[in-house]
Order: structure tokens, then sequence, then C-alpha cells
């Protein structure tokens, strides 16, 4: 382990940040545990590809203007719907 207080700040802020995410992943993930559950009772489909294109589009949009690579949100993004489909089509039961 380094003594470089310099890194030892840009670490402390990657574990910040890093923290941030898994929260933000965490209530991300409640929230879409909801809409499966609701779409389940109400008998929507588990996937909206629609919205799911929409989505990422505005996300590939929002990134470009952060400076940051579309094609790696496009791949984060579309990791996430997967997931979260996979957990509505579990809360109907498939």
């Amino acid at each position: 382990m380094s003594d470089d207080p310099q890194l030892a700040k840009f670490r402390k802020s990657i574990d910040n940040i890093d923290a941030a995410l898994i929260h933000m992943l965490a209530e991300r993930f409640r929230i879409t545990q909801a809409v499966g559950e609701y779409k389940a009772k109400v008998t929507l489909p588990p996937a909206d590809p629609a919205r799911e294109e929409r989505q990422i589009a505005r996300l590939r949009k929002l990134s470009e203007e952060a400076d940051l690579d579309p094609e790696f949100s496009e791949k984060f993004l579309r990791f996430i719907i997967e997931e979260v489909i996979r957990h509505h089509q579990k809360a109907r039961g498939g």
C-alpha cells in the first residue's frame, strides 16, 4: 500500500463514488422490483422493448454530454435492463 497522500485522496474519492453507485443501484432495483410486481399483478409483459430503446438513446445522449463513452454506458444499461427483466419474469412465476 502506498503512503502517497495524493493517491490516498484519489482512492478515497473513488471509494465514496463506488459506495454511492451501490446505493443508487440498490434503490433502482427496489423500484424496478415494485414495477415487476405491479406488472405481474396487472398482467403486463416483463419487458418493454420500446421504453428500453428510448432509455438507451436518452442515456447515450447523457453520456456524450458527460464525456463518458456511450458504448460503455449502453452496455452497462443493457446489463441492468436484462437483470430487471429477469426479476420481472421471476415475479410472474416464470
